[in-house]
């Protein structure tokens, strides 16, 4: 069965039961019988209004042009209660595009290409996207989690960065345990992904190099994907290309916290990472906070597969056939009652770039500014972020400057570029499940950077515009 015919059948089902006057109140993790799993449980979800201006300060002909474009949807979920420690839950999502751009400017969407499938716009002249992107069985205990199938999957190095319409999910197996006490021992194996501009699952570490015009739209064709790490590379060498990982974490309550984390891609990459965070509250109310992370990427073959450059220009690079290097990143919070500012640089060793093609963001939270991908070799980030509540407005406003030092020899890297971004989140008195928000980035570049091989880079400057509405129900 199509799994989308499968959960309208859910749907309607349940919609009968509730016609059942005969309610009983059962705990969460138990019901009395496998058919009161379904009868018994709850739908969720979202409308979402998304909308994107993006505009360069120098366009270039058939390489990057101004966009806009609009995402109007939202997502309906169903998560059941559990019979005998076994439960289910599905989430069905839609992307729809009433404003868009002429399919012939498919090539310059950045921003705007999360609400949109583009190999489905060329090849089928079908905009919108309609998908199955959770659907996966649990089976829990008082202190274990089982999930089997499409998930959502917030790990190190994996995440849903659910901020357009539909979440980057995975197909897999994870489990979460809190066995030992006051930690999370958190682990998965996971074999698909479904990027949040794509229809269907694909393969989560190979980049289409098919010979059709639209072939590299198919598989993993992040932005922060390793264009050297190719789908007839990896089939030449019988690789497949699967992700691993294990996470060992205490509560975040704790003053002290750390998290520990090893992700594998076999026969390709791992990385090890370390957060280490300390909260001090002085008497008079304030918060400090001092943070740490480190991250150490291990080459296992991708190096020589696809080179220690994500774009395969290896100019200025050491050695240009490893992936081996480090991430640092320090940071300082301070605090009280409803403002908060944050100071925060990131290092990345002259050795190679990070891996990270699954939508985390290795400088989060120490150099990173919306939509800047800064964790190429040698480049050094800063960033001071404010937040503050104006709590009788029910309004967050955070704004954020970065300063970002590329390495100007390296070709396959971008030139130097100061990042300027504000956020502003609305939530409303008379509508609890109704918020909006609003973010704006501008960047400014060096505009006549020169890398060693003579080529001149293009300047980085834009203006990022973003609208987005949320109605949970």
């Amino acid at each position: 069965m199509h799994p989308k015919t499968f959960l309208i059948l859910l749907i309607l089902t349940s919609n009968t039961f509730a016609l059942d006057n005969v309610k009983r109140k059962l705990n969460n993790n138990s019901t009395l019988t496998v058919l009161e799993t379904s009868k018994e449980g709850e739908f969720y979800g979202r409308f979402r209004l998304n909308s994107f201006s993006f505009d360069w300060d120098e366009e270039v002909d058939a390489k990057r042009g101004d966009h806009q474009t609009l995402g109007v949807g939202g997502s309906l979920h169903y998560k059941s209660t559990y019979f005998k420690g076994v439960g289910f839950t599905t989430g069905l999502y839609t992307s729809q595009n009433p404003w868009h751009m002429d399919e012939e400017n498919l090539a310059y969407y950045k921003v705007g290409k999360g609400v949109l499938n583009r190999h489905d716009v060329a090849t089928k002249n079908k905009y919108g996207m309609t998908n199955l992107a959770v659907a996966y069985l649990e089976l829990k205990d008082k202190k274990n989690s089982v999930k089997v199938g499409r998930q959502i999957v917030e790990s190190y190095l994996t995440k849903s960065n659910d901020i357009k319409m539909i979440p980057n999910t995975f197909e897999g197996i994870t489990w979460a345990s809190n066995a030992i006490s006051n930690h999370k021992l958190w682990t998965g194996y996971l074999v698909k992904q479904k990027l949040r501009d794509h229809n269907d699952f694909h393969h989560l570490f190979a980049y289409d190099d098919g010979a059709g015009e639209y072939d590299k739209w198919r598989e993993n064709d992040d932005t922060a994907m390793h264009r050297g790490i190719t789908l007839s590379k990896l089939n030449e060498k019988g690789i497949k290309d699967r992700l691993l990982f294990m996470e060992f974490s205490n509560p975040k309550e704790n003053d002290f916290n750390y998290l520990v984390s090893y992700t594998l891609v076999p026969e390709l990459f791992s990385t090890f990472g370390t957060d280490l965070t300390y909260k001090y509250r002085t008497k008079n109310g304030y918060l400090l906070s001092p943070s740490f992370r480190y991250m150490h990427q291990f080459d296992h073959g991708a190096g020589t597969i696809g080179g220690a450059n994500l774009k395969t220009n290896n100019v200025a690079y050491n050695n240009i056939d490893s992936v081996e290097t480090d991430l640092y990143g320090i940071r300082f919070d301070v605090g009280k009652d409803r403002w908060q500012i944050r100071s925060g640089v990131s290092k990345i060793a002259d050795k190679a770039d990070i891996i990270s093609p699954w939508r985390s963001f290795p400088t989060n939270g120490y150099g990173y500014t919306l939509l800047q991908y800064n964790w190429y070799a040698n480049t050094t980030s800063y960033v001071l972020q404010g937040d503050y509540d104006f709590k009788e407005q029910n309004l967050h406003a955070q704004m954020r400057f970065g300063i970002q030092d590329f390495d100007d020899d390296k070709a396959g890297v971008q030139a130097d570029s100061n990042v300027l971004q504000l956020d502003l989140i609305k939530k409303f008195e008379d509508y609890k499940n109704l918020y909006t928000k609003l973010r704006m980035v501008r960047v400014l570049g060096d505009e006549n950077t020169v890398a060693l091989d003579g080529t001149k880079k293009l300047n980085p400057s834009y203006t990022d515009i973003r609208f987005e509405v949320n109605y949970l129900f």
